[in-house]
């Protein structure tokens, strides 16, 4: 009964709250697997699995063209007024 209410539910949503709803998923999937295994995601991964979700945590952050200028990755802004 309750899937079923869900389901209609989710069909009257518009794209951006699916997304939070498909972020707020995401959340509960990895805290679960925090809690359901006492040794470290990282420590038991393998580099294929650990940069797959490092890919997975990166795309959940908003896709926006902001960025830093050119002259803030320079390490001779650093020494200068």
């Amino acid at each position: 009964m309750l899937r079923e209410n869900l389901k209609k539910e989710l069909d009257k949503l518009n794209d951006e709250q699916l997304k939070k709803i498909a972020d707020f998923i995401a959340d509960l999937e990895f805290q679960s697997r925090q809690v359901a295994s006492p040794t470290p995601f990282w420590q038991k991964a393998t580099s294929i699995e650990r940069s797959k979700e490092f890919r997975e945590w990166v795309s959940q952050f908003p896709q926006n063209n902001l960025s830093l200028p050119d002259e803030a990755f320079s390490r001779d802004t650093i020494y200068t007024e």
